[in-house]
């Protein structure tokens, strides 16, 4: 096992009837800008909750941050936030919601343009605004972490930046506030808290059994209760456990002392941004080819996912490691949520473009063993097709 140092400081308040918490975990004078995304929480009453909860503090509410959030649109709740000098932040949505209010809390006192943070991977930021989560779709684990991805319409540019001033102080997770999502959102849930799992496990073994074993835990229950959870939205028990293994997919856990890849959401994130794919359609198309591409490379571990997580234990190595990616890719498609280029229109005439934007990006040395170059990438794309 790697050295590592691990700290992660956001309080989860988990369950029903959560939001009320938060009454006497946000400072009393706090003025706070409640940030949110096209507007469902309004219509589904937790928007409500959430004013009810902040009883008299003073409130600013900014709506309209987009799925993949906008630098645009986030610098102009920064402004407001500025203007109206807000000092608290709450999050009342998705991890788009709670990405782009990271930014806003890094970027309200940042002296110069805030985009200098986003291109250095969070480098810069010294101080951010403190701010608190509700959480309404699980699948990203941003309530739970201190990193982000923010897009910049005007550039074709979205990247990924960390700062530890970036943990939420305080998460609301109540699975009820999932009940009314649309399938397809609840599958790309399941997807990207899959593939978040697969990025920081599937890659070459270094004697970390407690890691492995929570990681391919996280894999297990995603694989039996995202079907589930399309098929009983409103199975409590269901909604919970995808919520929760969504969160602990990415708060750091099964990250310490591990290689990681990353290689998938590199890739995944041009394909968004040129084509505007959800996040986790680019993991389901992307993830499997990855997985034959280097195979080599991650033989081990993909042996060791056939095995424990497909129960592949009587088939020979290569048949094995065939089978698992197969099943790989069958689980996203049970789920709705097509695994080629061409089942969202992609011709393969576009993969120059995508491998371009990579290397103006900087991304030419991706995978755990920074030996995914431009034309690896390349490759795995082909095989998206």
């Amino acid at each position: 096992m790697q050295n590592f140092t691990f700290q992660n400081p956001t309080k989860i308040l988990f369950g029903e009837g959560q939001i009320a918490a938060l009454a006497t975990e946000i400072p009393a004078d706090a003025k706070v800008m409640i940030t949110y995304g096209g507007g469902s929480v309004k219509h589904n009453g937790t928007l409500d909750e959430v004013r009810a909860a902040l009883g008299t503090r003073k409130v600013v509410e900014f709506g309209g941050i987009e799925p993949n959030p906008i630098y645009e649109t986030l610098m102009r709740a920064v402004e407001l936030a500025r203007e109206e000098k807000v000092s608290y932040l709450l999050a009342v949505g998705g991890g788009s919601v709670i990405d782009g209010t990271k930014f806003i809390a890094a970027a309200i006192p940042f002296r110069g343009d805030p985009w200098i943070f986003v291109t250095q991977w969070g480098a810069g930021i010294t101080t951010a605004l403190p701010f608190a989560t509700v959480l309404t779709l699980p699948a990203t684990g941003s309530e739970m972490n201190s990193g982000a991805v923010v897009t910049r319409k005007a550039t074709q540019d979205k990247l990924p930046f960390m700062s530890p001033l970036l943990f939420p102080q305080v998460s609301v997770l109540d699975p009820t506030k999932t009940y009314t999502l649309p399938p397809r959102q609840i599958a790309n849930g399941v997807v990207d808290a899959f593939v978040h799992v697969i990025e920081q496990y599937l890659t070459y073994p270094v004697n970390s059994p407690v890691q492995d074993r929570f990681a391919e835990g996280l894999l297990l229950t995603l694989i039996e209760e995202g079907p589930k959870a399309l098929a009983q939205p409103r199975d409590y028990a269901v909604r919970a456990n995808i919520m929760w293994a969504a969160t602990m997919a990415l708060n750091g856990l099964i990250a310490v002392g591990v290689p990681m890849d990353w290689t998938t959401h590199m890739i995944g994130h041009e394909l968004t941004v040129l084509h505007g794919l959800d996040h986790a359609q680019t993991l389901a198309v992307v993830l499997p080819a990855t997985m034959t591409v280097c195979r080599e490379a991650k033989r081990d571990r993909l042996l060791q996912y056939a095995r424990r997580v497909w129960g592949l234990t009587d088939l020979p190595e290569e048949q094995a490691i065939d089978t698992a990616i197969s099943r790989t890719r069958s689980f996203f498609e049970s789920l709705g949520v097509a695994t080629r280029l061409t089942g969202y229109g992609i011709a393969a005439s576009a993969i120059p473009a995508i491998v371009t934007q990579l290397k103006r990006h900087g991304m030419v040395a991706l995978g755990e063993h920074h030996a995914v170059t431009p034309e690896i990438s390349e490759q795995i794309l082909k095989l998206c097709a």
